[in-house]
């Protein structure tokens, strides 16, 4: 994957570096002029090139007075989802992120993202992950593979592919083996921060270790999922219910071959024939105002559960996401064979 940096420019550059740069950029030809400091002075196309030479500047030329001055940019964590739809919508396909000094922080790229979610995503990794022993007993469950890559991996590039770039993976397990393998995150133009559990945690305590997030959205999960669920779509829901907790839910029928009747003190009101109930259960996905990790106690065993109960006991909105895509939890073995056959046949 590209980094970010291969799109900037220094103010004073020449055209003929500028054209350089155009070159190793292919399809995605397009330069964000920056000064020393990296904020954001412009932008700079070949059609600007093009239009600098037929006025009579030539290759040594700087670039000062042909760039354009006030190029569309996004705000690191601004909360404006429309807006970066509207850009991407409206063929605005490569964009600079800037932060509140307006230096260039990242460059996303719409033919290879699909979006940019205001979003810290925490991925837990530190489990045993004894129900696939011996396969676990020298690597660590999110760094066994599937297809080509590890499971984890799969797990992180979806997030990456909705614009997410700021991670925390929280280890305990041979967890040196997954910070060794993603290291800082910068090969994937992501940012990656480790979290140790030094005793196990449940499925979020982890998340209370964490005081530096970027955003005012946390996503928080597990480490073993393979899904194709549209991280888009889910934080949109989120924010047009103003929920203050939500989690993934995957909707499973049971059908009674029977006729049910539904009673009263023994009476009987109605019956159904043979009916089907939908339950939903919990996918270990969670979408959350920053607010919420109030709730979760400082280096205490904590479970996912917990917290939601935690929201709901405080007069708070939890939302179910029903899900109905893919969704596979590699818990044991015959999960994770069958991955090795989904993997193939799913469109991620």
């Amino acid at each position: 994957m590209r980094v970010y940096r291969d799109h900037l420019i220094l103010l004073g550059s020449s055209i003929k570096v500028a054209l350089i740069k155009f070159n190793e950029l292919a399809p995605d030809a397009i330069l964000f002029v920056v000064d020393s400091n990296d904020k954001l002075i412009g932008a700079l196309t070949d059609g600007d090139v093009r239009r600098g030479l037929l006025k009579g500047f030539t290759i040594d030329s700087n670039i000062d007075d042909i760039i354009e001055e006030n190029p569309r940019y996004i705000t690191k964590g601004e909360n404006n989802l429309e807006k970066i739809i509207e850009y991407r919508e409206g063929d605005l396909r490569i964009i600079p992120v800037i932060d509140e000094n307006h230096k260039v922080v990242n460059v996303i790229n719409f033919r290879k993202i699909r979006s940019y979610l205001p979003i810290d995503a925490v991925i837990m990794a530190g489990g045993r992950g004894q129900r696939l022993q011996p396969l676990t007993d020298k690597i660590p469950k999110p760094l066994l593979k599937v297809g080509n890559k590890a499971i984890m991996e799969h797990n992180l590039d979806r997030l990456a592919l909705f614009g997410i770039d700021d991670f925390w993976i929280s280890l305990k397990y041979l967890g040196e083996q997954i910070e060794n393998h993603f290291g800082k995150g910068i090969e994937k133009n992501i940012k990656i921060e480790y979290v140790w559990e030094n005793e196990p945690l449940g499925t979020i305590g982890a998340v209370s270790k964490i005081e530096n997030f970027e955003h005012d959205y946390i996503l928080v999960t597990n480490s073993d999922l393979l899904t194709n669920i549209d991280y888009e779509q889910f934080f949109l829901e989120f924010t047009r219910q103003d929920a203050d907790l939500a989690v993934l839910t995957i909707p499973y029928q049971v059908s009674i071959p029977y006729a049910v009747l539904e009673t009263n003190n023994g009476i009987v009101k109605s019956f159904k024939e043979k009916p089907t109930y939908t339950y939903y259960s919990n996918g270990g996905i969670y979408l959350m105002k920053k607010e919420m990790l109030k709730f979760i106690p400082k280096n205490t065993f904590f479970d996912a559960p917990d917290l939601m109960q935690a929201v709901i006991n405080n007069n708070l909105k939890v939302i179910s996401f029903p899900f109905s895509g893919y969704w596979l939890d590699v818990g044991k073995h015959e999960d994770f064979e069958k991955a090795h056959i989904d993997i193939h046949n799913i469109k991620f």
